[in-house]
């Protein structure tokens, strides 16, 4: 882990904010208190090789993060089921909260 740190110059309360962590659980993880379960250990090990594929992936809430803002912006996505015209089926639409056009 620390080598992490060190690559990427960030603080372990940094790493926590940007990958999704929690504080406690890295210092755990650091301290040698806790091992990372399968799931940590596989995104700690990418994050490792290929950090710009992680950040990618979580953007925008990793970027601005890393970046140091202190605002970031995230949109919520409800599941709408409607019934189509046709079939009769049921189709999953992914909607932001608040649009009303079930894109």
């Amino acid at each position: 882990m620390s080598k992490a740190f060190a690559t990427l110059r960030m603080t372990q309360a940094r790493f926590s904010d940007v990958f999704g962590f929690s504080l406690d659980a890295i210092k755990h993880w650091e301290g040698g208190r806790r091992t990372p379960e399968a799931p940590a250990r596989t995104l700690l090990t990418v994050i490792d090789k290929n950090p710009a594929a992680v950040l990618t992936a979580l953007q925008p809430a990793a970027f601005a993060a890393a970046a140091g803002s202190s605002r970031v912006h995230t949109v919520r996505y409800k599941t709408i089921k409607k019934k189509t015209r046709r079939s009769g089926h049921y189709v999953a639409r992914a909607s932001q909260h608040g649009d009303r056009s079930h894109r």
